[in-house]
């Protein structure tokens, strides 16, 4: 395990790296309290899915990282008793420097 946190540790140097990695840590604090209220009811998605209004297929891509649709994903929130609150922040002239360089 070591040797992966070494790993990650030199990978957090490249910005693009590091912006692309705390974008799937902030998906991974909206997904697990989704996957948590399902298992601490006992719920299939598609159970969970019924009883939000949506369909498993949105619970399975919301549970994945795919929020194609904030809409739904605000949908299921509310129903588990969370929101949605979206943020737009600037990044620095440097990191926006090397973000560009990998596109």
């Amino acid at each position: 395990m070591n040797l992966v946190n070494e790993h990650l540790k030199e990978k957090l140097k490249d910005p693009y790296f590091r912006e692309q990695y705390e974008l799937d840590q902030q998906k991974l604090r909206i997904v697990k309290p989704i996957i948590a209220y399902r298992i601490k009811h006992k719920l299939s998605q598609g159970e969970l899915a019924k009883m939000a209004g949506v369909t498993q297929q949105h619970i399975s891509k919301i549970e994945n990282g795919e929020f194609s649709s904030i809409a739904t994903l605000e949908k299921i929130l509310l129903f588990i008793g969370f929101t949605v609150k979206l943020q737009v922040a600037p990044l620095s002239r440097n990191i926006r420097e090397q973000i560009l360089k990998h596109a």
